[in-house]
């Protein structure tokens, strides 16, 4: 059984040109998700991190089954004004213009061991600034890891010096 094995491609979603990768054949088949989970908290297991970071909305799935793994709290990021709490925020760039993820202030304390995880590292602008949240509170970046990265987009570059780990690579 291979992970990719279960990602399902959609042509032009969403929209004319893309080739999106769904997730959902995944999560529908209980061995593949726990094989998924393995090999991403495999590489992680020994490092002692207390916080998950899950980044809005594919990264909520394994980032909470992530947590409960490795008895980390779990830290969500959304898009603005759906948090309810005080947050903070950070912007990134899209190809057509510009978005920004929030926080709760509170979510990460100084000092907190965080392995930050979503489901595609693509261009890598998401993750970088779930990186500028997280460091903002004064948290460690102990490791980003994704279900899958589109090396072809180049994130890593926005990464540099991060440890990073997909399960799958295209």
């Amino acid at each position: 059984m291979k992970i990719e094995d279960f990602f399902r491609d959609i042509p032009n979603f969403p929209k004319e040109g893309i080739l999106f990768k769904d997730i959902t054949p995944l999560l529908l088949n209980p061995e593949a998700t726990q094989l998924c989970l393995t090999t991403l908290a495999e590489t992680i297991k020994d490092k002692k991190i207390n916080k998950v970071v899950g980044v809005e909305s594919r990264g909520f799935f394994f980032g909470m089954l992530l947590a409960q793994y490795l008895h980390a709290g779990f830290v969500p990021v959304r898009k603005p004004k759906k948090l309810p709490y005080k947050t903070i925020s950070a912007s990134y760039a899209l190809e057509y213009g510009t978005d920004s993820l929030e926080i709760h202030v509170d979510a990460i304390q100084p000092g907190d061991k965080v392995l930050i995880h979503d489901d595609v590292l693509a261009t890598g602008g998401t993750a970088e600034a779930v990186c500028k949240l997280v460091e903002q509170l004064g948290g460690e970046i102990v490791q980003i890891n994704f279900l899958m990265e589109l090396s072809f987009l180049n994130g890593r570059e926005k990464l540099a010096e991060k440890e990073i780990f997909a399960a799958v690579t295209y």
